[in-house]
């Protein structure tokens, strides 16, 4: 048998491709640098674990920066004695999140995965993510945060400053990182479809926020793991990282943000300012109809909620509305929004009575300000009890 050579380096835009090869379930991609004394071991545990569960249909891909240690020599040793390991050298890129991604593009599997090589993550923890992957989940995490997880000898400045990463994701991203626990993790599977055509663009190590915000992910599911220390070889964690995290989570947020669902809903409540706005002009101003001001304030406001509701739960929601379909779970939604959007409308009409008879504010200045006011509450609301986010799926 000829010597394994290295896989070529993909180049070009970080697009995942389409399609995979029926022979390979399950592509591991275990991105590296200076880690010549793990990466054989890693390898070897790896080989007994996924063997029985795959039938043998997994490929394991090391992708090396150009290690001074020569890391990639070492995973090409292994590859002579298993062709199901295959080694690139990246030469020109550097970079784990680049380094996982072209290691997906060369991958032929249906599933694709990393985890480090550092023995960091328990190689074993593979077996249950795969299992979770196997019941049909798009995306399959390990986790520190949910039963079986933890985190080994963090000291209590590390666990604060994860933890203070964590929390301002969840203020910049909050769609994306509170649909897992551990959204730091760079331990997980993903179906290659959930991907299919999708171009990453990450920065610094946290790729699963990227995967997160730019896939196709409807069904996540995660396994719990205990972080461990590091026998071999040195950190790679320094504070650059965390201002390249923050760099990434502004960046996705920008990109994502015509999918983000707040900004939908709030598309949404423009359009129905302007049907109030048309309908208080209607029936309240004196040169139309000149209602009084409260009643056709009352009169124009259900209208805009009937509109809303319907835009929102096409489109805004649509995807968590075609999960609960027909007539009486449309009327349910409906009558929630209407209940929370109403005691939306007491403060609202609270607010525009305060403004214009007591403040003297222009009556549709003073709408506006209401309306704002009121934008925030029926949307946390609405979200969390009549569209209410899924994380999983059974």
């Amino acid at each position: 048998m000829p010597p394994p050579v290295l896989v070529p380096a993909p180049t070009g835009p970080l697009t995942i491709a389409r399609g995979s090869d029926p022979a390979v379930k399950l592509s591991l991609v275990i991105p590296t640098f200076n880690e010549s004394k793990n990466v054989g071991t890693l390898i070897g545990q790896l080989h007994g674990l996924l063997q029985g569960p795959l039938e043998g249909k997994y490929e394991l891909i090391v992708v090396d920066d150009d290690s001074p240690d020569r890391t990639w020599e070492v995973a090409l040793k292994c590859a002579e004695a298993d062709p199901r390991v295959r080694v690139i050298r990246r030469q020109g890129e550097r970079g784990l999140s680049t380094a996982v991604i072209r290691g997906w593009q060369a991958a032929r599997g249906e599933v694709l995965a990393v985890m480090d090589a550092d023995l960091q993550h328990p190689p074993e923890v593979n077996v249950g993510l795969w299992a979770e992957m196997a019941r049909g989940a798009d995306l399959a995490a390990g986790s520190r945060h949910v039963e079986g997880g933890g985190v080994s000898n963090w000291s209590l400045l590390r666990r604060m400053l994860s933890r203070g990463a964590q929390l301002l994701g969840l203020l910049i991203l909050p769609g994306v990182l509170s649909r897992v626990s551990d959204p730091m993790s760079g331990y997980f599977m993903v179906r290659r479809s959930a991907l299919d055509g999708v171009t990453l663009d990450p920065l610094g190590y946290k790729i699963l926020i990227e995967v997160l915000g730019r896939g196709h992910i409807k069904w996540v599911s995660e396994v719990g793991y205990v972080f461990r220390e590091r026998v071999e070889g040195e950190s790679k964690v320094t504070g650059k990282l965390y201002i390249e995290y923050l760099l990434h989570l502004l960046k996705l947020r920008r990109d994502t943000l015509w999918r983000s669902s707040f900004f939908r809903f709030c598309v949404v409540g423009t359009t129905g300012v302007a049907v109030d706005m048309g309908l208080l002009y209607l029936l309240s101003d004196p040169r139309s109809l000149g209602l009084g001001l409260t009643r056709s304030k009352i009169l124009a406001a259900e209208a805009a909620i009937i509109w809303n509701f319907l835009l929102n739960d096409a489109w805004t929601f649509g995807e968590r509305s075609a999960k609960a379909p027909g007539v009486r779970a449309k009327l349910r939604r409906f009558l929630g929004f209407n209940a929370i959007c109403t005691a939306g409308l007491a403060l609202n009409v609270g607010l525009l009575n305060l403004l214009f008879n007591l403040g003297h504010v222009n009556r549709y200045l003073a709408n506006a300000v209401a309306i704002l006011a009121v934008t925030g509450w029926n949307y946390w609301l609405n979200r969390q009890l009549n569209w209410a986010p899924v994380r999983s799926e059974e």
